[in-house]
C-alpha cells in the first residue's frame, strides 16, 4: 500500500513540476497560462506557422520592466 501512494505521489509531483504553458492548446489558454506562469501582462499574442508546426508566440511585460517572449508549439489533434 505504502509503495502504490508513492508512485500516485510521486506521479503527480512530475506532473506538477512540467510548465503549466506546456499543456496549452488555443492561443487564449496559452496567453492566459503564461501570463500566470510569468506574473506579467500580455502585450501581444499570435499564432506563426514554423515549418508543419504551429507556434503560439507571446509577448510579456513582467513586473520587472521586462519584455519577454514565450513560444509554445501547438499540439497536434
Amino acid at each position: 500500500m505504502k509503495r502504490w501512494f508513492f508512485h500516485i505521489v510521486l506521479a503527480m509531483v512530475l506532473a506538477l513540476s512540467v510548465p503549466v504553458t506546456s499543456f496549452a492548446q488555443t492561443l487564449n489558454e496559452a496567453a492566459r497560462q503564461a501570463a500566470r506562469q510569468y506574473d506579467a501582462k500580455v502585450l501581444s499574442a499570435r499564432t506563426v506557422k514554423e515549418g508543419s508546426k504551429r507556434v503560439h508566440v507571446i509577448k510579456l511585460l513582467t513586473r520587472d520592466g521586462v519584455v519577454k517572449t514565450v513560444r509554445i508549439t501547438v499540439r497536434g489533434r
